[in-house]
């Protein structure tokens, strides 16, 4: 299973999708703006992540938007907000053969990278 949650309109996914090369891998791709992410989807993440926090981003212009970064969130929050908006999913989110790998630092990509170079 190759899965890749991005949003097409971020530039740093973009860069991240061509350095990859991620066109000449089988993943199933999904723009979570075009195609938002299941309850299903996030928990199936969440699962392989450890946590809904995980896989929350905190640098989302709404996330200072909305006061969260004032508020004690729980994992019930994480998910809540993620489920009502897109940006809140630290992206992209790249799921190989149950192994997950989320957001874009580089450290991140190196293990994708690994991953994918073993895969051929």
């Amino acid at each position: 299973m190759m899965e890749l949650y991005y949003l097409s309109s971020c530039s740093t996914c973009a860069r991240i999708m061509k350095e990859l090369k991620v066109n000449r891998f089988p993943f199933r791709l999904q723009d979570i703006k075009t195609e938002p992410i299941t309850a299903k989807q996030l928990d199936a993440m969440k699962k392989l992540a450890g946590s809904y926090e995980a896989l929350f981003s905190r640098v989302a212009l709404k996330y200072r938007a909305l006061g969260l970064n004032q508020m004690a969130l729980t994992e019930k929050d994480y998910r809540k907000y993620i489920l009502e908006e897109y940006t809140f999913l630290k992206r992209p989110v790249f799921i190989i053969d149950q192994q997950i790998y989320i957001g874009n630092a580089p450290k991140v990509i190196a293990a994708v990278a690994a991953a994918l170079a073993q895969k051929g």
